[in-house]
Formats: C-alpha cells, structure tokens, sequence
C-alpha cells in the first residue's frame, strides 16, 4: 500500500485524482489553503478532506512514497520545502499521468477550444459500446462519477491535455508530458496570456506536442484550421497524419441531423464547431476498433458536455444556454450557434474572467464577438479578490469588442435583476463563462428567465 499526499488537494483535478487512487488502494492525505465546492464536497464524502486548511511541516512525513504538487501551491510552500529537504519523490498531475500510462495507449485530446466536448464524446460512445478505457478529463462529465479514472487492465487511457503549465516547479504545459501514441488537435487560438505573451509562443507549444507523439503514432487534426495547416508544413516526424472536417449536416426545426451512408441521424446537439468536434471524435472511435455504424448509433444519444453549449432550460418560447467560452473565437462561435438555432432575440452575456481578459493586447481579439446579441452583456464579478488590483474602462472595452450596446455589469444581484426585467417572449439568454458569474444560481435563474415571459 503505497503513500502519497497531494499538496494543493482542492483543485479540479488533483481532488478526482486523490479519490482515484484511494480506490485504487494508496494511503491518501492532502493539505489546501482553500478549497471549494464542487471538490469540497466530494473530499468529504471520501474522507479526504483535510484536518485543517493550511499548510503544514508534520503533514510531510518520511514514509511517504510520492507528492503530486498542484498548481495552486507556490514554489515557496512550506509543505514544498519540506519535501525537497526529505528527498520524497514530487510529481505534478500530468507526470504522475504519464508515469501510471507509460504501458498503455495514450489518446491525448489537445485545442485551444473543444478538447472536453470531444473527450466527452469519444468517452460516451466508448462506454455505449461497452468498451472500458482509462481517463482524464479537465472537469466532470454527465454519466461518469469521477474526472479520473484509472486501471492495471484498460489498454486505453483518454487524456484531455491542456496546454497550461503543470505546477509551479514544473514549468512545462501539461500535454508536453504526456508523450501521446494517438493524438487530435482541434484548433489553435491564443489563450493563457499571462504564460504564453505572444501568440507565436502560444502555438510553438502546439508544435511542440506535435514533436512529442511518438514515433509511429498518430496525429488527427483540424484540417479547417489554418495555424495546424502551417505547423504541419514544416513537421517531418514519423508519424502517420488524419485529418478532419465538418461534416455534412442538415438543420430542420432547429435540430441538427448528420448526412450518412445510412440516411439523415438526428442529433442532440448543435452547433457547427460541435460538428467538427464529432468528426474528430469518430475519427479517434475508429483508431480504438469502432466502425461508423457504431460511433454514429452512439452519438445520437449525447447531449452535450456540461457547460459547453448545455441547454439548462426550455420554456414558453425561451431558452437558457450556458457555455464554457472564454476565449475569443469560442465567444463569437457560441453566439453564432444559438443566434443560428434558436429562434428570437439573444441576450448575451459574457464574463470577463481570466487575466488574459483584462490584458489590453489580448482584448482586441474579441473584436465584433457579441456582435448578434441583441441585448451584449459584459460581467465583472468586483468582489473576486484576484481582480483588486486590474484597471479596466467601460470605454476601452468597447472599442475592444467594437459594440456600443454593450450594457456593464459588476455584481450577481444586478445581472439577476436585469436579465429578469426583460419581459418578452421568444428571448434566448447565453451565459458564457468559465467563471461563476460571482456565485450565481445559474439553475434557479434559467427557471424563473423562462417562467418570466409575457
């Protein structure tokens, strides 16, 4: 029975990977400073929650086999010290990963936008095909208890590799480590400004994970995505290359059908990049052992990954949509869809969440985004802490997002009261963010804005 404790236990992932290997049989502990839900609950449930929040020297004991260091924790933690000083053996979560995997088929799904949709996907179909494969997955998904899951006897491991860095002593982007035998990239668009400060950086790291599969594997590709089409150019690995492409598809009554060699199949979600990532994600079934047939009679059935363009909530002629975008292409494809497939007005709203959003460089990207909402929100949650010291102006996100109807909003309450003040029917309401919306009860107020209609 080995030992491990994970320093930073609270994060999204480090708190599904300690439940994951508690089942599996380790010795557990963790320490945090902070943790929140959904990962508090599921700690306590599994008795892992910590004694007390902080860290502390004692929690490092000498029988310890390993740590996982998550992001969270800063390369002066005490619990961090300690362990150099006592020579324990400190992984991030992706080299743990790729440690646990080394003898397995890693199928590592890479993008700047669609990599949890396509996993999710992928993972969904497998499982209506009765097909058992490790994972690990950025957040959870419908249908699946943990974000982690892994085995002595799966030949498969489905990873969503994210480019960000690993932890704070472990400066390389997470799907550097991996090392995959099967990989998708989906698109490339900056994203993570406050790492990767010029967009040619940005994707040099994407060239990089193309370096990284190995010798004999296999690269599936976005072939609608001009930055892959000039990585590709230059790369002369030994690697076999598929690419992918929307495919056919048909919309009638605002539901989206798929053109296949056995006629019109009717789909839950809809969406052009949805479309692209469905191909992607046959394309990845197929190289695991399922034919068409069998993708495309599974697909039928998934709805949708949370939270990325999840239908909350349908009634009297209104729609609540809540999506995951926070990146500037992600924006303005999310707001095409639903302007595309639901009928009625659209009210958007957008919260600036993440660093690179405040970044003036990065902001001109949003250009024209929110361009077919009718009603444009931009949120900005003033009570996050991590926000205290951001200068922003109204007018110079403005000009940013080039919309003058743009309508500013700082507090949950306030957007609570003003998206309830529309009376209309046939309004359509898309909150897109990867944030919290300062604490709001997203769910409740999908019921009362479609109970709301005149």
């Amino acid at each position: 029975m080995r030992k491990v404790h994970f320093i930073s236990v609270g994060g999204s992932v480090m708190h599904s990977l300690a439940i994951e290997l508690k089942r599996l049989g380790f010795i557990v502990t963790g320490s945090d400073d902070a943790i929140y839900e959904p990962s508090k609950s599921s700690l306590i449930e599994n008795d892992l929650f910590p004694k007390k929040l902080g860290w502390y020297e004692e929690n490092i004991k000498e029988d310890l086999d390993f740590i996982v260091l998550g992001m969270h924790a800063k390369s002066d933690n005490l619990e961090l010290k300690v362990a150099k000083q006592k020579k324990i053996k400190i992984y991030s979560f992706p080299e743990f990963i790729y440690e646990y995997s080394k003898n397995k088929t890693r199928v590592v799904i890479a993008g700047s936008h669609g990599k949890t949709t396509i996993t999710s996907m992928i993972l969904h179909v497998l499982n209506d095909n009765a097909i058992k494969v490790d994972y690990l997955l950025g957040a959870k998904i419908e249908g699946f208890s943990n974000s982690v899951s892994l085995s002595d006897e799966n030949d498969f491991i489905i990873i969503e590799g994210d480019e960000y860095l690993s932890s704070r002593i472990h400066n390389t982007p997470k799907f550097h480590v991996y090392q995959p035998n099967i990989a998708l990239i989906s698109g490339i668009s900056w994203d993570h400004i406050n790492v990767f400060p010029t967009f040619d950086i940005y994707k040099n790291q994407f060239k990089i994970f193309i370096d990284k599969i190995i010798n004999g594997g296999v690269l599936i590709y976005n072939d609608e995505d001009v930055e892959i089409l000039s990585l590709l150019k230059t790369n002369e690995n030994y690697i076999r290359k598929i690419p992918y492409s929307r495919p056919n598809f048909t919309v009638k009554n605002n539901k989206f059908f798929i053109e296949t060699d056995e006629g019109l199949l009717p789909l839950k979600i809809f969406g052009k990049h949805n479309m692209e990532n469905l191909s992607g994600a046959k394309q990845v079934c197929n190289l695991i052992g399922l034919t068409d047939d069998e993708f495309y009679n599974s697909i039928t059935t998934f709805s949708g990954a949370s939270n990325r363009l999840q239908v909350i909530e349908t009634k009297f002629g209104r729609s609540t949509i809540r999506d995951f975008a926070h990146s500037p292409s992600k924006l303005k494809a999310s707001v095409n869809a639903v302007k595309t497939n639901f009928d009625g007005e659209l009210v958007g709203v957008y919260e600036l969440h993440t660093f690179s959003s405040f970044d003036e460089k990065f902001q001109i990207h949003y250009r024209g985004s929110l361009d077919l909402c009718d009603y444009p929100i931009i949120f900005i949650d003033k009570l996050n802490p991590k926000f205290t010291n951001i200068d922003f102006d109204e007018e110079s996100l403005r000009k940013s997002f080039n919309n003058q109807k743009v309508k500013f909003i700082y507090g949950k309450d306030e957007l609570n009261n003003y998206i309830m003040s529309l009376g209309q029917q046939n309004l359509n309401l898309l909150l897109m963010s990867s944030g919290k919306f300062g604490g709001l009860d997203v769910t409740q107020l999908s019921k009362n804005f479609c109970n709301n209609a005149n």
